[in-house]
């Protein structure tokens, strides 16, 4: 029986004491053992920046892929084997900055994997700068005036780019994020998360207690209906994106692997491609 701790490796995390990068690493853990997934049939796909170690902390196939890129190679690894859980992870200077159009495309796309955002709104590696998610007027080394743009809100460019399964929680509330990731992983389609992930060291705003004191939790606003889209965008709207749950989800629409033409023959990493030798003198002809 596959456990959590199946999922350790002999890698130390070096986030700083106090990241909510950790409860995220667990909750992904959890959500795996949880359904009973080996770690050899689940793969992590990472970008760049704090939350980009996650992939090399978890036993399981990982990949630390390059900055804004861990979308285009996670979802390469679900076409090419479909048998393999994939989950993406990253922060949002990497998916809402240098990775938004991978972002936006890969949920109008609706591959069949799990996209983990862990938000802090800032750029914690790079030692505190504003990213793509700091409120306006928020002070850091890159704008000492404070922030003049105001943050992006990737709850509704998710809804309105398409999603099939929008949700956010809270790093803290380990029993929900496992519990999202989970549903998140079992969805067919695109499954989008955003967590909030306080960055302990740069972010002196959106800290543990803002987050505690200022977010709602959508299984207390009564006649929430998660598929509505509708009332989802009202909702995210109306709470200025600080609501935790699943937000949104689509079970009618198709995911895209299940649309391209010859999905379910053979894959290709169960196909017989040995070449054999006069097959490759020939082609090796062509380039002399």
């Amino acid at each position: 029986m596959v456990t959590f701790k199946d999922f350790r490796n002999t890698i130390k995390p070096n986030w700083c004491p106090g990241c909510g990068d950790f409860s995220v690493q667990a909750a992904i853990q959890r959500a795996a053992a949880n359904q009973g997934i080996e770690p050899h049939d689940l793969a992590v796909v990472s970008g760049i920046g704090c939350s980009g170690r996650l992939s090399g902390y978890i036993n399981a196939f990982g990949l630390h892929g390059i900055h804004g890129r861990a979308l285009p190679i996670a979802q390469g690894l679900k076409m090419a084997n479909r048998d393999l859980n994939v989950i993406a992870t990253g922060g949002d200077g990497d998916g809402f900055a240098i990775g938004m159009g991978h972002t936006v495309h890969s949920i109008r796309r609706n591959i069949d994997v799990t996209y983990v955002v862990m938000d802090n709104q800032i750029y914690g590696l790079t030692k505190g700068q504003t990213s793509p998610r700091s409120a306006a007027g928020f002070v850091t080394k890159s704008t000492p005036g404070g922030a003049i743009e105001p943050s992006l809100k990737p709850l509704e460019v998710a809804l309105s780019s398409g999603a099939t399964f929008v949700a956010q929680s809270f790093s803290t509330d380990l029993k929900e994020l496992t519990a999202i990731i989970e549903a998140g992983m079992q969805h067919k389609g695109f499954s989008f998360i955003n967590v909030f992930s306080p960055c302990v060291t740069y972010n002196k705003v959106n800290t543990y207690d803002w987050f505690k004191e200022n977010l709602t939790k959508l299984a207390d606003i009564e006649g929430y209906d998660n598929a509505d889209r509708q009332m989802a965008m009202k909702t995210v709207i109306e709470h200025e994106g600080l609501v935790t749950g699943i937000i949104y989800q689509d079970t009618e629409t198709t995911s895209y692997q299940e649309k391209v033409i010859g999905y379910n023959e053979e894959p290709i990493n169960k196909a017989d491609i040995h070449l054999k030798e006069e097959d490759l003198n020939s082609l090796m002809k062509e380039f002399m």
